[in-house]
């Protein structure tokens, strides 16, 4: 289970980012990190990639209303889930196992805002917590159905890592469709001497 590393990882370096973008006060530890004021942008890569504050109390994207526990509970869920089964395919390919320990350390880093970040900083019960978003990308200008994107949605690094696993997935299960359904080699005749 050495993918779990990963999740590990995952886990610790998008809470880590969230904190230093939200900001954190522990009197007792001697920790006050300011942080970036709600709604507040910083360029990283000029115009294209920014530093957005902002707190999405539903699903990804935004979808969905906050407030309510079931997102949190759905994820906890999923996560125990994920554990369970990467531990049943413990033998299976190593990529495929990465590609799910990815999913799974987005999963739980967003867990861990929607549980805990209401209480720790005071606004929500337990599983009511909003999940902190960064990362705002420029993305090429388009309109479906009347409503218009000129920028990616804001997300962060557990987004990006469900993202990103999802699509290793898909394409591992690509290849995999492709090599099932190609013929075999051809067998070359036996020598007859």
């Amino acid at each position: 289970m050495r993918v779990l590393f990963l999740t590990a990882a995952i886990v610790i370096a998008d809470q880590v980012t969230k904190l230093l973008v939200r900001g954190i006060q522990i009197p007792a530890l001697g920790i006050a990190w300011e942080g970036m004021p709600y709604g507040m942008s910083r360029p990283l890569i000029g115009d294209f990639m920014r530093l957005t504050y902002i707190e999405n109390p539903g699903m990804a994207f935004g979808i969905g209303t906050g407030g309510t526990p079931y997102f949190a509970i759905f994820s906890l869920i999923a996560s125990v889930a994920l554990i369970a089964y990467l531990y049943h395919i413990r033998t299976a390919p190593f990529s495929f196992r990465l590609a799910l320990a990815a999913v799974l350390g987005g999963a739980v880093g967003n867990l861990v805002d929607r549980v805990f970040y209401g209480v720790i900083f005071g606004y929500a019960p337990l599983f009511r917590g909003r999940v902190v978003d960064f990362f705002d990308m420029d993305f090429f200008d388009f309109t479906v159905f009347g409503y218009h994107m000129s920028r990616f949605a804001i997300f962060n690094i557990a987004d990006a890592s469900v993202t990103v696993g999802i699509i290793l997935l898909l394409y591992l299960q690509y290849v995999e469709s492709r090599a099932a359904a190609s013929p075999p080699p051809p067998v070359p005749p036996a020598d007859p001497s």
